[in-house]
């Protein structure tokens, strides 16, 4: 009998070394003059996250209490974002299957305020390469490029080599191509699987990178950032999710940056302005302000009936193309 329990403790402990733990994290954004910004805690670049406990009501409600206590900035909009359960993720021990449910939050310049406990980076310090509002960055073109080729040609058979200068081709625009702006995941895998990123020298099969591209995050958060990055940037295209960026009376040139600032490319402003006022996203206020520097510019408010009148809305990005 005692041998029979002493055995049964031995599977009990085999189980706990080999458990599944699953962690909530947050991407929570802000635009802040102009640059889309994300919040980070603690001395590293570090996304708000802590486990799924059992109090939790719900993965939600567990993240919304770990984001509050961390940050101490209560979340509003937020939406699920992907589940990251690969085995051999960045970070994760050898024993124990990590699962982390993302999220992405979308919170207002004023609501935005800074905290001892965390601060708002810039996103564009953890992808340089992503940030086209004034032409291609230098760091795809002088760096990025030669080292993808030579990545390419690096491999050992003919197939490899032409499928590797494909896919660079198509996440950056290389062969006169042009510059999709919602392939932001690709372009981040593509670099760490060079080895171009520091992410990439966590790999145990990987050598200390040649090039660190972009501001390192622990573990895998930067591949959970540029996840949210191109859902974000595709989502503002039929789905009016900017406005929660926005304060509550703006500027349509106001929402114009705000927009070029998401997409990181410039947009045309008549034609902006007029698809805004064709899809009636937006009503006046009746009100003007002097703070553009200019004349009197007009401020407007998001017309939320719009969420009742159409299933399908966004901003229909008049981009203009580099």
């Amino acid at each position: 009998m005692d041998h029979q329990a002493a055995g049964t403790r031995k599977d009990r402990g085999a189980v706990k070394a080999d458990e599944v733990k699953v962690d909530l994290i947050a991407v929570v954004v802000a635009v802040n003059d102009s640059e889309p910004c994300v919040l980070t805690i603690g001395q590293a670049d570090t996304l708000p996250s802590g486990p799924f406990a059992l109090e939790h009501r719900s993965p939600q409600s567990g993240l919304r209490g770990w984001v509050e206590q961390q940050t101490g900035h209560p979340l509003g909009y937020i939406e699920q974002l992907y589940t990251f359960a690969d085995r051999d993720r960045i970070g994760a021990a050898r024993q124990q299957r990590v699962i982390s449910i993302s999220y992405l939050a979308l919170t207002r310049k004023e609501q935005a305020a800074g905290s001892p406990k965390c601060g708002w980076q810039s996103w564009y310090e953890y992808f340089p390469w992503e940030d086209h509002r004034s032409g291609t960055p230098p760091v795809v073109l002088d760096v990025l490029r030669p080292r993808l080729i030579e990545w390419a040609d690096g491999a050992s058979d003919a197939a490899t080599r032409r499928e590797r200068r494909q896919r660079a081709a198509i996440a950056f625009g290389f062969d006169d191509r042009h510059w999709n702006e919602e392939l932001t995941l690709q372009r981040y895998e593509l670099v760490y699987e060079a080895g171009l990123v520091q992410e990439a020298g966590s790999r145990r099969d990987a050598t200390p990178p040649p090039l660190v591209a972009g501001k390192f995050m622990v573990a895998d958060h930067r591949r959970i950032v540029a996840t949210s990055i191109a859902r974000l940037r595709s989502k503002i295209k039929y789905r009016p999710v900017v406005f929660e960026l926005m304060p509550p009376v703006f500027t349509l040139l106001q929402l114009q940056r705000t927009v070029e600032a998401l997409s990181g490319r410039l947009i045309n402003k008549p034609n902006f302005r007029r698809l805004i006022e064709q899809q009636e996203l937006v009503e006046k206020t009746g009100e003007t302000t002097a703070e553009t520097g200019g004349r009197p510019a007009q401020l407007y408010r998001f017309r939320h009936a719009i969420l009742d009148e159409r299933p399908v809305a966004g901003t229909k990005l008049p981009l203009t193309r580099a």
